[in-house]
């Protein structure tokens, strides 16, 4: 069967491609880099059409790709069933020529690091057309250092290096390292890359956030990188160069994953798992991640399905890994359908089902706050960003048991319980789901009716995690998305929650403190003037 020339081959004569081709018909022995009688024929096809040639050699010495570059470079395709598992190699070598004698130039290392290639050699061409100079290198299975060995100029009379035990003595090696870092069984090791237009130090503190993200989905984090920009690169966020250097970064301490701290377009997307073979994912992702892992109730599976799926849709595309942790069994083909085609109109179904699905449970929730109103019990609705201690300033209250954890988004459904007041009042207090900066959009529209019930609150209870040291920028966000949901003119009380955290007495910003009331929420003592002031609000 004939076998396709890859890269550049445009301008050149049929006999001249026919001949290029035959390369696939040798094999090379185990013990040679590649056979010599083989390196004869490419450096004598290169140096005719002026252009380099790559092979890539699998370890039975099968030629699987042959690559027509250009003068000065060569591209290597896709290689579709060849990918570098943590802790192996590709399983294939590049050989290919340069026309001049120099050595493995940056683009040569920066793939022979990042595709985990089994081993690269350059052969140089003399200027009467024979094999020159013999450059080669491999990877080091070392995280501290540079990620690759260059080896040190030779000929074709040095080819036969004992080459196929070389690599599987080296994979061993980089299989037992992985094996020291491999993470507990369910989790992945993730490196965390942020690009930013605005303050470093404002990245930074973004960044805790994402690895706080991290550790309630169960992510190792294992490094983290951010840039500054004058603007974020439309293809690969960071560029193309920099995120080659952090990819190079990522797979020497045996990552699993990229996280984007940021929401990725679909574009971005192909582009960089069209460039990396790892698991790719952005902020969004990561929170829907959580959000489905999180609800429990019938309702809130629903909303989070809906915000997968409308996130999904516009990235929904062909070549594209970074969906599995969403896509789930979204797949198969029909009759007179492409399989891309086939995802879509289900994602499109799938939207609609959930949309009504969602209207019935509103339903019954309009139906059971009327029931509410009907009694006419103030509502206290407590608000805040997650992790702020809501669930456990309810619970304490109110003597409930609702879940509580050290993690972000613990509560996704909402929770009403009676408060009876010191003076035989009665209100409703209920708890919502945490919010979070930049909260996705699919998110915001999925809980948009779930968030429009605080408007019925005729008190928001502001729970602030005081000891954080982002709680001014947490504060804003919360009050961003109240404003957004149009309910910044119901009377707000702000809870500063975790002072048994942090010394009140050296506390800068005492200004804000005298306009709410400091508790600890997981002590009842010192939610005494907090009870007190929202029975005298809850009476206006």
């Amino acid at each position: 069967m004939k076998k396709k020339l890859f890269g550049h081959s445009s301008g050149l004569r049929k006999t001249q491609i026919k001949t290029i081709e035959s390369l696939y018909n040798f094999r090379t022995p185990p013990n040679y880099i590649i056979d010599p009688e083989l390196v004869y024929l490419l450096v004598k096809l290169s140096h005719a059409i002026r252009r380099q040639i790559g092979l890539l050699i699998d370890r039975n010495g099968k030629v699987i790709y042959v690559i027509v570059g250009e003068a000065h470079q060569i591209v290597i395709p896709v290689t579709s069933g060849y990918t570098a598992l943590p802790g192996k190699l590709k399983g294939l070598r590049l050989i290919h020529t340069h026309l001049k004698d120099e050595p493995l130039t940056r683009d040569d290392l920066t793939d022979l690091a990042l595709l985990r290639l089994d081993h690269i050699t350059a052969v140089c061409i003399t200027s009467d057309g024979k094999p020159g100079t013999v450059y080669s290198g491999h990877i080091l299975p070392n995280e501290d250092s540079t990620p690759y060995q260059v080896i040190d100029p030779g000929t074709i009379q040095d080819l036969n290096i004992d080459c196929l035990a070389q690599i599987l003595a080296l994979e061993s090696e980089l299989t037992r390292k992985n094996f020291l870092y491999t993470p507990e069984s369910g989790t992945e090791n993730a490196f965390l890359i942020n690009a930013t237009i605005l303050d470093p130090k404002e990245a930074w503190a973004s960044m805790d956030e994402l690895k706080e993200l991290c550790k309630t989905s169960h992510i190792n984090v294992i490094g983290t990188a951010v840039q500054r920009r004058r603007s974020i690169d439309p293809k690969f966020v960071v560029g193309k160069g920099k995120l080659s250097s952090l990819i190079i970064q990522a797979i020497q301490k045996y990552a699993t994953m990229l996280v984007f701290n940021r929401e990725l377009s679909a574009s971005q997307i192909r582009s960089i798992t069209d460039f990396v073979e790892m698991k790719v994912i952005d902020r969004t992702q990561l929170i829907l991640d959580i959000f489905a892992k999180q609800a429990k109730s019938r309702e809130g599976k629903f909303q989070v399905e809906l915000a997968q799926m409308e996130y999904l849709l516009p990235r929904l595309i062909t070549k594209n890994t970074a969906m599995s942790r969403l896509t789930g069994g979204i797949g198969g083909r029909g009759p007179g359908e492409t399989k891309l085609e086939l995802n879509r109109r289900r994602v499109r179904d799938r939207i609609n089902r959930l949309k009504k699905e969602i209207v019935k449970i509103h339903k019954q929730r309009r139906q059971q706050k009327s029931r509410r109103q009907r009694k006419n019990l103030p509502i206290i609705s407590i608000v805040g960003y997650t992790n702020a201690g809501k669930s456990i300033l309810l619970n304490t209250l109110t003597q409930s048991k609702i879940i509580v954890a050290n993690r972000l988004f613990a509560t996704l459904a909402p929770s009403s319980r009676r408060l009876r007041f010191p003076r035989d009042t009665e209100v409703i207090i209920t708890d919502t789901v945490g919010f979070i900066q930049d909260l996705p959009k699919e998110l915001m529209q999925a809980f948009h009716a779930t968030l429009e019930e605080l408007a019925d609150a005729d008190v928001i209870l502001h729970v602030i995690d005081i000891s954080n040291p982002r709680y001014s920028q947490q504060k804003e966000s919360v009050e961003k998305i109240l404003k957004n949901l149009k309910l910044d003119n119901i009377p707000t009380l702000y809870v500063f929650n975790k002072i048994d955290k942090m010394d009140l007495d050296s506390f800068d910003d005492k200004w804000l403190l005298n306009q709410g009331i400091c508790i600890c929420a997981t002590r009842k003592q010192t939610l005494k003037p907090l009870i007190e002031k929202l029975e005298a609000m809850a009476s206006i």
